[in-house]
This record gives C-alpha cells, structure tokens and sequence, in this order.
C-alpha cells in the first residue's frame, strides 16, 4: 500500500518490527466466541485480579486530590523511593544495601529499561541479550541503533544463559549484558549463583548488568539474588559493591496489579542516576504522581505484600494445573513467574502458524517463539547443536491474567489440535 506521507520515515522506525501484542490480537479478532466456547487469552503478561481494595480506595483519593496535578521531581516521590527501599527489605534481606538515593521511579518498566540504555550506549554500540527475549527488549535498542547481540539459549538447559558463552561475545563495542529473570518470554527462573556468576562477568570486562525483576515477587525462594546484600558470599569479591555495575529495574505492574498506571522503577548508583534524571526529564518529566503517593501512603507497601504472596501462591497452583492437564506431547521447556514455554508436537509446523490458527479456529491465543527472537538466531542454534525446526516451535502460555478453570479449558481444546486442525503427532 502506497504511504500518504510525503516525508521519510527514520531508518530506526522501519526496521523495529510492529509491536506482536497487537498482531496476535488480530488472529483472535477472526474468532467467533459462543456462549459455551469463549476466546481463552494467554497472550499477554498482565496479572489476572485488579488492585485490592485498600490500594484502588487509596488510588481514589489521591487522583482527586489537586495537589497531585502538578509535577514532581524528575526521579519520582521521594515517599515512595523511601519507602520501597525500606519495601525491598522483605525480599532482598534486612541487611540489603538500596536506599532512597539508588531509586528512579519511571513510567514503567519499558521507561526504565529506554531510559537505562540511553545512558549507556550510543548508535553502533551493543548489548547482549539472551534469546529468546523480550521483544520489547530488541525493539527499543532497534529504534535506539544499539545492535542487539543474542546470546543463544538451549532448550536442554531450561533456556538458561551461559557466562561462558556470553564472555565470547564481549568486545569493545559491548556496553551492557540485559537479563529478564524469572524470564520474559520462558519463565526460567535465573538462580542467585548464576545471577551472581553475570555479575561478575560485566565486572570483570568493565560493563554494566541490566537486571529486568519485573517478576520476581511470583518465585518459590527468597531472596532472588544477594547482589544487594554487602555481607554476600557468592563468588564475587568482598570489597565490589552492586552499584559499580549493576542496573536492577522492576515494574510495579504485576505485584501490584495495575499495569494502567504505569510505574516502574530503576536502582542505581546515584553516580548513574543524575544521567537517567537527564534522560527522564526528556522522556517523561515525571511518573504519575496519583500512583506513586497511594503506594507511598502510610503502611501501604507492607500490607499489599500480603496480597502479593496470595497471588504468588494462587499463581503457582495454576502452573501446576496447566502442567497436569496439558496434553501428552506438548513438552513444557521452562515454567515460572507469568509464562511457561511450551514446545508444541506437530513436526514441520513453525509455531507462528500453529498460534495463528489456535486463536483463529480453536479460540485460544498464545504467542509464538518467532515474536522473541529474529532471523539472526538461525545460524547460531547449529553452532550450538539446536535444530532450527524444534527451536521454532516453541510456544509462550501467560497463566496470569486467566482463571484455574480457563486454564483447564486452554488444555482441553489443546487436545483437539490433532483432529480439528488435521495436524500429526510427532
């Protein structure tokens, strides 16, 4: 189709691929839900319940109030930023070392991650990614001309990245290694040594390490990590600090339920966030402030983490469903946070397909590996003994945002992929 525009477009637009949320909605819009056979969404991260009561009577108050109309500091409410640091204690340790000073509060956690990179990096620069990862991710260095470097994964090893296999990726060029973990899109949970062992790899080679905790309040063990606490005893050395080179950015949107409101947070040396208050002030001047002050109020923060534990636990038991109930051949990768990674049975059938018709005929809609990697991938997974076949058809199922029951429903018409759609068992 012919463009009505008369100007070019920038060269970091037209290579960005179009946001998947939206192209796999598209396949669903083709559905024809029934009564009895409703579309059944495990597409998108978004948390299943709204706020509890206490955070939404709160919210109320404090966007009616006219004080909240105006801005406030570029790196947030310094209420909040105190008392999250003192928040992060319950996961973390109380001997974890965050304050208020190491805090940036953003308009969510994309914001976060725009802002971090654009203090780091400059067109032509890189940062490694493990693969698969999350589109955002790719999108944002895409439109930023920061060259996105995968660091392949094995199916075989829970998608868990390699150091080692980083460490051979490393050049000058390199200014960050970005982990999401538990992972965005194959629910692998990164454990506090391998954490630790990236840490000192971006240490070692004078780098910095993105750490993505959008999910880490829906894991089994606490505390995710120890790179906070100053009394670790991990492998890194006793005199490194966290704040030398490690960048840990979280969205309020899964714990708390309300992704609409759009926070997320950044804990940094204050030596990196007086570049992020630059970057922010140009991006976003300030979070909203209604959100930001209801969280802040009195007591808030302690008593939601009750509320985040029940969800944790209400979470785990629908992995569990989804796992019981899927059906034989359909080989679960990874599991935990919001997302397991399923390998569907069919040989020959790239999972974009597959999702494609699942949403348009069965009514269920998953996203497909294809979305969280790219073209590039396919001559690293021979060098690394994986067949691009299997690779492709890999497939994310998000177990927040639908019901015990849903979830049983998603399994049972899984089922049927055989007979109604004419597809052969491996």
């Amino acid at each position: 189709m012919l463009s009505s525009l008369s100007f070019r477009l920038s060269r970091g637009v037209l290579s960005t691929i179009s946001p998947p949320i939206p192209h796999a909605k598209s396949w669903a819009a083709k559905y024809k839900p029934t009564k009895t056979r409703p579309l059944l969404d495990m597409s998108q991260g978004v948390p299943g319940s709204p706020p509890p009561k206490v955070l939404l009577e709160a919210l109320s108050h404090t966007s009616s109030s006219p004080a909240t109309s105006g801005y406030c500091h570029v790196l947030g409410e310094s209420t909040l930023r105190s008392a999250f640091a003192e928040e992060m204690k319950t996961v973390y340790g109380r001997d974890m070392d965050v304050t208020q000073d190491d805090i940036a509060i953003t308009s969510g956690c994309n914001m976060a991650f725009v802002a971090t990179v654009m203090c780091l990096a400059d067109p032509g620069d890189e940062i490694i990614l493990p693969v698969p990862w999350y589109f955002n991710h790719q999108m944002s260095l895409n439109l930023l001309g920061i060259k996105t470097i995968p660091l392949c994964t094995r199916a075989d090893e829970g998608f868990l990245p390699s150091t080692s296999d980083c460490e051979k990726l490393i050049n000058p060029r390199t200014k960050a290694i970005a982990l999401v973990t538990p992972n965005n899109p194959t629910g692998a949970i990164y454990s506090p040594a391998l954490i630790s062992m990236f840490a000192e790899l971006a240490q070692k080679h004078n780098i910095a390490l993105i750490l993505d905790e959008t999910y880490r309040d829906f894991v089994d063990t606490m505390p995710p990590h120890t790179l906070f606490s100053p009394s670790q005893t991990g492998i890194l050395k006793s005199f490194w600090s966290w704040r030398s080179n490690v960048i840990h950015l979280f969205s309020f949107s899964k714990s708390y339920c309300f992704p609409g409101h759009r926070l997320g947070l950044i804990a940094a040396s204050p030596d990196l966030l007086k570049h992020v208050t630059t970057t922010l002030d140009c991006l976003q001047i300030c979070a909203p402030r209604p959100p930001q002050l209801a969280l802040a109020s009195p007591g808030m923060l302690p008593t939601l983490r009750q509320s985040i534990q029940t969800s944790a636990r209400s979470l785990k038991i629908r992995h569990d469903i989804f796992r019981t109930h899927l059906p034989p051949g359909w080989t679960i990768g990874s599991q935990g946070g919001y997302f397991a990674f399923v390998k569907h049975p069919f040989v020959g059938i790239p999972a974009i397909t597959l999702c494609e018709r699942l949403a348009e005929e069965l009514g269920v809609l998953t996203l497909p590996m294809q979305f969280f990697c790219d073209d590039s991938v396919g001559s690293d997974l021979e060098s690394h003994g994986q067949s691009k076949t299997d690779w492709e058809r890999w497939i994310r199922f998000s177990v927040a945002n639908v019901s015990d029951e849903m979830v049983k429903q998603v399994c049972g018409r899984l089922h049927e992929c055989e007979q109604h759609l004419g597809l052969k068992v491996e």
